[in-house]
């Protein structure tokens, strides 16, 4: 009896005993189905957090001033770099040759008060300078109004976006702060849009944020001088080094770093998101793993004993094959192949049930990405023939092991 026959005759055993193989089959999808499933349910919410992320800093990288303190370090003063200019930042948005959006924003203080007719905010708002990128490259949206214009900030409106917080002070819950005017050091602005509520742990507390463009932001500076700070976001977080890359070289130039010097700026790379995402789903996948793992245990040992029944059963059968010439070898190959036959069986079953469960827990939860997941889909079907050869191994040494006389002999 060669492979291809021991294959057929494990599909015509399972046939011929359908509602055990049915069972037994359902053992092992229901060990599957949890193993798929809860990798795919993290997967797909992985992939939704990490379209969300994009837009939250995950992708992009950060260019500012490098300031230090210009003390002394083993005798030698260390260099004071000049800080990054306004002409400087806008050079490099026109100049940068990748595929991406900039921003370009700066803080004129974080101790404002602004004023609307009789209404006036406590000293404590954060009044900052942006361009029309700022918003998109911070993942802001809008409750009313409009995104700055280009326009607007080319040539430096007196226009202002107000934080959800900040125009809930000035204007109450029912008046619409759109197309009002407010004032901050004496100068008018129109408001022309009013941010969603994004809450109090967000980044810059945006709730209580006036941005303003980021030209009338340098003329309130008064000669000060603000810190700038670029932000570059790109499509394709695979493509992050290289255009940090690209991005080096052309401030570099444009800041006329000698070569051979450190860079005059710093560059950093935004990915504290990223990492703290990688660890969580790290540890959702361990767990995951762990669950499923200890479900297809259990249906391990169940196939086991059922393959023992089975062996116990088909004993004057094995007697019969034994005396027409089958080999221990052969004996053992047809019952390892039976029992693989239903795990894969069993596995399809779960693979399919456990993606449309793990796809419909991660769209509960909040995401809208439908995940097919190749790898986990590969996995599960080896553990399924690595499970039937473990499980069906015991009963089928056991029955190659039977003696042919005593066999035949079986009632």
């Amino acid at each position: 009896m060669n492979l291809v026959e021991n294959v057929k005759e494990g599909l015509r055993s399972v046939k011929a005993n359908m509602l055990r193989s049915v069972l037994t089959a359902c053992i092992i999808a229901i060990g599957i189905t949890s193993l798929v499933g809860i990798l795919t349910a993290i997967d797909g919410i992985e992939r939704s957090v990490s379209q969300s992320l994009s837009s939250l800093g995950a992708n992009t990288f950060d260019i500012s001033s490098r300031f230090n303190r210009g003390t002394a370090r083993d005798g030698v003063k260390e260099k004071v770099y000049s800080p990054l200019l306004l002409n400087q930042a806008q050079r490099f948005i026109e100049e940068y040759p990748g595929d991406a959006i900039i921003s370009l924003s700066a803080s004129v203080t974080i101790l404002a008060e602004i004023k609307h007719g009789s209404e006036k905010t406590n000293p404590n708002v954060n009044v900052r300078g942006v361009n029309e990128d700022y918003m998109p490259i911070k993942g802001l949206n809008l409750q009313d109004g409009r995104n700055f214009s280009k326009f607007e900030i080319q040539y430096g409106s007196k226009v202002a976006i107000l934080g959800y917080k900040l125009a809930q002070v000035l204007y109450g819950k029912k008046k619409n702060p759109v197309n009002t005017v407010v004032s901050f050091k004496g100068t008018q602005f129109k408001v022309i849009g009013v941010m969603q509520e994004k809450g109090s742990l967000s980044e810059n507390n945006f709730d209580n944020m006036m941005m303003i463009p980021i030209i009338v932001a340098n003329q309130l500076a008064a000669g000060q001088g603000l810190n700038y700070r670029l932000t570059v976001g790109v499509p394709n977080p695979d493509m992050l080094d290289f255009a940090m890359g690209e991005a080096t070289g052309l401030m570099r130039r444009i800041r006329r770093d000698e070569v051979g010097r450190e860079n005059s700026f710093d560059l950093e790379k935004s990915e504290t998101l990223g990492q703290q995402l990688d660890s969580i789903t790290s540890a959702l996948r361990i767990g995951g793993f762990g669950v499923g793992f200890i479900t297809l245990l259990g249906a391990s040992i169940a196939l086991m004993n059922i393959m023992l029944v089975s062996v116990t059963e088909r004993t004057r059968e094995v007697g019969v094959r034994k005396a027409l010439g089958a080999t221990p070898q052969r004996i053992r190959q047809q019952f390892v192949i039976e029992a693989i036959v239903v795990c894969i069986i069993g596995g399809l079953a779960g693979v399919v049930l456990g993606i449309l469960i793990g796809n419909l827990l991660s769209k509960a939860i909040g995401s809208s990405v439908f995940v097919v997941p190749w790898l986990w889909i590969i996995v599960g079907l080896a553990i399924c023939i690595f499970v039937g050869l473990i499980s069906g191994w015991y009963p089928a040494n056991k029955a190659s092991r039977l003696d042919p006389i005593e066999s035949l002999r079986f009632e």
